[in-house]
């Protein structure tokens, strides 16, 4: 229970973190979740607790007690066995769309060699700052955080790394300062090379998203990630046809130029959820080239990565 005449004065950033607090006898007693906090941090907090707490004429003495629980962390990725179908543009908008819908989720840019989330979620330019040995995620303006090789390397520079480098990278993405982000949503590279084998051997996913466009060769691809997911005993959450449909902005109507309907119907076939379409729509192109991804804004565009982000949810309550 939390009295809201205590901790009104808190900042909204300490506040956040206040899990209890009571008077009873003049004495006030706040728990405050210090998870993820440096000690100086966690000091500090504290100090700025008993000064606004203890300014309140009926408190005579302040007891701050420092918790660090937090909701086990639960990762899903995103892949598929084959290149350009549109992995990352999927993973960026599934996050927006869930940070929306109230989810605290971070994304980590699993492409070493291609990273490109910084791109699609507009910063670029940022640098992450390190604490413990450990990175610190760069923030995003949709309000969610990310880490991506993108950010640790000259732009453009090329990523000439064998093996054991790439999955030491992947670890320190992984492992980092996330913070209080309960869900973290990997875009993996195409294939079943190193960094999909090291993230199931070191931060074993809760489940898979596999998105494939409706042609037959990225079907057997996608099917090739999936078979990996569950030698693993990783669950497929379910497919995404991305590229499907493609209606022309001049008189209409719609076209398939990469077929309709695969990916479903290789769902059925693999007995696994069919979670959604996106169209082939040149908004969604411009949008992830110019850092506004489309399920930040409240257009028609942005609907079917809402869709999506809502069955996964459900898939997460279901199996939390």
């Amino acid at each position: 229970m939390v009295d809201n005449a205590l901790t009104a004065a808190l900042p909204a950033s300490i506040g956040a973190r206040v899990s209890s607090a009571t008077l009873k006898d003049g004495r006030a007693t706040v728990v405050l979740d210090v998870a993820g906090l440096a000690p100086a941090e966690r000091d500090e907090m504290e100090a700025a607790v008993r000064e606004s707490v203890g300014a309140s004429g009926e408190v005579e003495d302040v007891r701050v007690i420092l918790t660090a629980e937090r909701k086990a962390r639960r990762i899903v990725a995103v892949g598929s066995g084959k290149g350009g179908v549109g992995k990352s543009t999927l993973t960026a908008n599934l996050a927006i769309a869930l940070h929306r819908m109230g989810h605290k989720v971070g994304v980590v840019d699993a492409d070493i060699y291609g990273p490109s989330q910084p791109m699609i979620l507009g910063n670029q330019a940022a640098r992450p700052e390190a604490r413990e040995n450990k990175l610190i995620p760069v923030e995003s303006t949709f309000g969610v955080p990310v880490l991506s090789m993108g950010h640790l390397v000259k732009q453009g520079q090329a990523i000439a790394w064998r093996g054991p480098m790439v999955g030491n990278a992947l670890s320190q993405l992984i492992d980092a300062h996330w913070g209080d982000a309960e869900l973290l949503l990997v875009d993996l590279p195409p294939g079943t090379g190193d960094v999909q084998l090291t993230m199931l051997q070191k931060f074993k996913p809760a489940g898979a998203v596999l998105v494939s466009t409706p042609q037959d060769l990225a079907l057997i691809d996608a099917a090739r990630a999936g078979q990996l997911f569950d030698q693993a005993g990783v669950p497929v959450i379910g497919l995404v046809e991305n590229m499907s449909g493609y209606a022309c902005p001049h008189c209409g109507e719609v076209s398939d130029p990469f077929g309709a309907g695969g990916v479903e119907d290789a769902a059925g076939r693999l007995e696994l959820p069919f979670l959604g379409r996106i169209p082939l729509d040149l908004a969604i192109r411009q949008g992830s080239d110019a850092g506004k991804p489309p399920a930040a804004g409240d257009d028609a565009i942005a609907e079917p990565f809402r869709a999506i982000a809502t069955k996964l949810a459900t898939w997460l309550s279901k199996t939390a």
